[in-house]
C-alpha cells in the first residue's frame, strides 16, 4: 500500500511537471507573436521577447533615404538570376513569399550574394526624400557566410504590370497557405533596367529585427495597376513597419 501511495505522489509530480512544462511553452507562443497594429504592434517588438529585443537598437530598418553622399565609387550591381518554374508562393501571415531556388546571384563589388526570397509589404516601408509608395518588393540576398543583402524595388501606381499578373491570380488569400506550383519567371525582369541605387547599413524589418544588413534600394520605381496593388493590400492589409531614425548613418547614392 505505502508503495502505492509512492507511486501515485511520483505520478502527480510528474503530471505537474508536465503542466507547467505546456503551460511554460504556451506562454512563450502567446509572448512570441508580433503584428503590425495593435498591443503587439512595432512599438512593442522589443518588448514582446527577449529575441526581439534587437528591434530597439539604433540601426534599424526601414528609414527615409535622404542622399547624404553621392559616392561615383560604388559597385555596379551585377544579377546573375535563374528562371525558374512552378515555384510555391505561402501567405505567413505577415506577407505573401516566393522562395528562390539555388543558383540566382547578386554580386556587388567582392561581395557575392544567393537570391532566396522575396516577399511584398503594402505601402512601401521605405521612403524616398519624403515620399511613400503604395507597394514595395523585397529581394532577399544571403552570402555564404550568411550575411544579408536586400535589394528595395519600389512601386507606383499607373499601368497593370504583366508580369505581376503572371502570380497575382494565384495570389494565398489564407494565413498559413501555402499555394504549390504557382508561378514560373525570372525575378530579373521585376526590376528596372536603371539599376543605379540607394545603399545603408540596417536591419531586418521584421522581428527579431536582427542588424548588419545591407541594404539597396533602386531610384527607379515600377508601374503597377491599382487592381493589383489592391489584391495584395486586401490580403496582408497593412504589412509595413513604419520608418525608423537614421541616427547618424549615411545614405549613399550611386550616379
Amino acid at each position: 500500500m505505502k508503495k502505492n501511495r509512492i507511486l501515485l505522489l511520483i505520478v502527480a509530480m510528474l503530471s505537474g511537471t508536465i503542466f507547467i512544462f505546456n503551460a511554460c511553452n504556451s506562454h512563450e507562443e502567446h509572448a512570441t507573436h508580433w503584428d503590425y497594429k495593435g498591443e503587439n504592434g512595432p512599438a512593442s517588438w522589443a518588448k514582446i521577447s527577449g529575441d526581439y529585443a534587437a528591434c530597439d537598437d539604433g540601426h534599424q530598418s526601414p528609414i527615409d533615404l535622404t542622399v547624404d553622399v553621392v559616392d561615383t565609387l560604388l559597385p555596379a550591381l551585377i544579377l546573375n538570376y535563374e528562371m525558374l518554374t512552378n515555384l510555391p508562393m505561402l501567405n505567413n501571415g505577415h506577407t505573401v513569399q516566393i522562395n528562390y531556388a539555388s543558383g540566382s546571384w547578386l554580386n556587388i563589388g567582392d561581395s557575392a550574394y544567393q537570391l532566396v526570397q522575396f516577399h511584398f509589404h503594402t505601402p512601401s516601408e521605405h521612403t524616398i526624400a519624403g515620399k511613400s509608395y503604395p507597394l514595395e518588393i523585397h529581394l532577399v540576398h544571403k552570402s555564404l557566410a550568411g550575411n544579408l543583402a536586400v535589394i528595395g524595388v519600389m512601386f507606383e501606381e499607373g499601368q497593370e504590370n504583366a508580369l505581376l499578373q503572371a502570380f497575382w491570380d494565384a495570389l494565398p488569400k489564407e494565413a498559413d497557405k501555402t499555394v504549390e506550383k504557382a508561378v514560373s519567371f525570372n525575378a530579373f525582369n521585376m526590376l528596372p533596367a536603371d539599376l543605379a541605387y540607394y545603399t545603408y547599413d540596417g536591419s531586418l524589418t521584421t522581428p527579431p529585427c536582427s542588424e548588419g544588413v545591407r541594404w539597396i534600394v533602386l531610384k527607379t520605381s515600377l508601374g503597377a495597376s491599382k487592381a493589383q496593388i489592391d489584391a495584395i493590400h486586401q490580403i496582408m492589409n497593412l504589412n509595413a513597419r513604419p520608418v525608423q531614425e537614421k541616427n547618424g548613418r549615411l545614405v549613399k547614392a550611386s550616379r
